[in-house]
């Protein structure tokens, strides 16, 4: 198995939607939720969420480019939550729930602004991608209580009405890409 992992840091709304469902993908050694690019050291999740720190939730990933590579990670990105709205994610609104890469290498930061320009091509969406592409600045990991939150509170109703079914749009559209597919 290679040691040459690499690591991003992802935007899309809440942290706990994307840590659900990177804790599923082949190759994704681990998952931390946390705040990122932001103006305020050690944020609190409530500052945070008050709009005031300028972070994003985020989830910083390691992973192995040797068993998923890391357009594949960002193809997971744009499929499980909406890169066209901005600040915002469903009912989550506010700068904290932005859509970014945050980029740890020049060669993701091309990768990145790569797709992006190919998914606008396609126009998949009815609005172009607003997604910030930008080199990680900070990133604070998030109280323990956020971390493993889908896992250790499934039946919770935010869980069960957001968080749930990015986890089903995963399994249904990467199951390639799935940690658990049957073999």
């Amino acid at each position: 198995m290679s040691t040459n992992y690499e690591t991003v840091t992802l935007a899309g709304g809440c942290f706990w939607c994307l840590e659900a469902v990177y804790d599923e993908v082949k190759g994704v050694l681990s998952v931390d939720s946390g705040y990122a690019n932001g103006h305020v050291a050690n944020p609190s999740y409530r500052a945070v969420c008050n709009g005031d720190t300028g972070h994003a939730e985020v989830v910083q990933i390691k992973f192995d480019p040797s068993v998923i590579s890391f357009r594949d990670i960002l193809n997971v990105f744009f499929g499980i939550h909406d890169p066209t709205t901005l600040n915002r994610q469903g009912g989550d609104t506010g700068p904290q729930y932005r859509s970014g890469i945050y980029y740890h290498t020049p060669e993701q930061k091309e990768t990145a602004e790569s797709l992006i320009k190919e998914l606008n091509a396609q126009k998949i969406w009815d609005h172009p991608i607003v997604t910030e592409v930008e080199p990680i600045k900070d990133f604070y990991i998030a109280e323990d209580y956020h971390q493993e939150y889908f896992a250790k509170n499934p039946n919770q109703p935010y869980c069960m009405a957001v968080v749930a079914p990015k986890v089903s749009k995963f399994r249904k559209h990467y199951l390639e890409l799935w940690k658990k597919q049957a073999a």
